[in-house]
């Protein structure tokens, strides 16, 4: 593990394109139609070093980006400059995701979408790769960028994603999907889906308002 360091990691990726679109945008463009690219800015808050994240958030930062193989972890040295949040944050978010109640593939089939909906480029570069490691196929993690209702889905699938969809949009689920989806989830899958969406959806939202830059190789 490297010596700890008082200098932020001022590093940033090159912009690229996200190559998702929000179906009610525009094709091509990122996220819901007007929503800037935050990979096309810089950084509101700078990410941290070992002075401003603490030694918790600056171990799991380090952590993180020896496991990623990246030079920093920018969302967690961003969102570790609230140190007292940071720990509650992680355990929460460790809940969700790896250990959560639904299982890992239909996990991170559901973060791709919610990213893609939200044009998220950090959280959909990092769920690509977690997807990958845990199953889905090219073809599956591309599907995910597709309308639900008519794509290729398995019907239990088809229902947890047009949830979700429904979910990032409208913030509420209609009857007549609930029933739908209440006939593949049970009571804990269903309260474990809706909470995962909340969670991820935020954090595409602290991912856009905080202009967290997508993480630099090693």
């Amino acid at each position: 593990m490297s010596q700890p360091s008082d200098t932020p990691d001022t590093s940033a990726a090159t912009p690229r394109p996200t190559g998702t679109s929000d179906p009610a945008g525009t094709p091509g463009t990122p996220g819901p139609a007007g929503t800037p690219d935050p990979a096309a800015t810089s950084p509101r808050i700078r990410p941290g070093g070992f002075r401003e994240l603490g030694p918790i958030g600056w171990a799991v930062n380090r952590l993180g980006a020896r496991v990623t193989g990246k030079r920093d972890v920018h969302l967690f040295a961003t969102l570790g400059h609230a140190r007292r949040l940071f720990p509650a944050w992680l355990a929460y978010s460790g809940m969700m995701m790896p250990f959560g109640v639904l299982d890992r593939r239909t996990t991170e089939l559901v973060i791709l979408r919610i990213a893609h909906l939200r044009g998220s480029v950090y959280e959909r570069a990092h769920h690509e790769r977690i997807g990958a490691g845990v199953g889905l196929d090219d073809d599956e993690i591309a599907r995910t960028t597709e309308d639900p209702s008519t794509a290729p889905w398995a019907d239990s699938l088809r229902a947890v994603l047009i949830a979700v969809d429904e979910l990032v949009r409208t913030k509420d689920i209609a009857d007549d999907t609930w029933a739908r989806l209440s006939s593949h989830l049970n009571s804990s899958e269903l309260v474990a889906l809706v909470q995962l969406v909340a969670q991820y959806d935020g954090l595409a939202t602290s991912l856009q308002a905080l202009r967290i830059q997508p993480d630099e190789p090693r």
